[in-house]
Formats: structure tokens, sequence, C-alpha cells
């Protein structure tokens, strides 16, 4: 099964949080096994996604906030999208504004597939963001 360029573009920031979480050796008080144990449920989380078989949004959310409780220390590297992508629990790491700017790249996603285009997330993103610093400036 092929999977839809939004998946893959979020499969891929999956699997660079998981480069990150690997290369943690400041584990604070929680044990390396507990460590290597939520490696493992991001990597189950990556082969489900990569297989298309992935249907259960709620181990992602858990997975995410996991990781925010634990290393807060790193909560700043972790992608933003991977929390609008999984939504739900992880919202509650998001500002309004932030969920508001996520909402407009949805409905730019959703009107694109209702009209046969396609949307490319990265480069939508890429470019609000860069329109969000000019607008800071």
């Amino acid at each position: 099964m092929t999977l839809d360029a939004h998946t893959q573009f979020h499969l891929g920031l999956l699997k660079q949080l998981h480069t990150l979480l690997s290369a943690l050796t400041d584990l604070d008080h929680w044990s390396a096994e507990s460590h290597s144990e939520l490696l493992e449920e991001l990597n189950g989380l990556c082969s489900a996604l990569e297989q298309g078989q992935f249907d259960d949004w709620f181990s992602g959310q858990d997975v995410l906030c996991k990781v925010f409780n634990r290393y807060p220390q790193v909560a700043h590297l972790i992608p933003r999208d991977l929390l609008w992508f999984f939504g739900g629990d992880c919202l509650h790491f998001m500002p309004d504004e932030e969920i508001e700017a996520f909402q407009a790249l949805d409905e730019q996603r959703h009107a694109a597939e209702q009209a046969g285009e396609t949307f490319d997330w990265g480069k939508a993103r890429q470019l609000q963001l860069s329109q969000d610093d000019g607008q800071r400036h």
C-alpha cells in the first residue's frame, strides 16, 4: 500500500523524533528501560504508518504526550505538525493561535483534495511559517 503524501510527511517527522530521542543520554528520572520502551512504541507507530495499518490515533497521542511529559528539555524540538496530526490530547500542548494556523492548513489541504489537486503539506507549512515571520518583523 502506498501512503499519501500527507502521511509520508508526518512519518518522516516521526522518524526524526525517534532519532532525536535515541540520541538522548540525559534521561532525568526515567529509567533506561522506560526510555527503551518509549522508543519501541514510537518505532511501532512508525511501522504501522509505513504499512498503512495505522488506525489507533490514541496510541499516537499517548506516545507524543509521554515524550512531552518525560522529556521537557526537548519539547521545543518536537515537530508541532505531529501534535496536529495526532490531535486529541496532543492539542493541549498547542496555543490557540497555533491550532488556528493548522486548521487553516487542513482546510487548504481538503480544498485541494476536493479539487483533485495535490497538496504539499511541508511546502504549505513552510510558506505559512515564513508569512508568520514576516508579520512579526
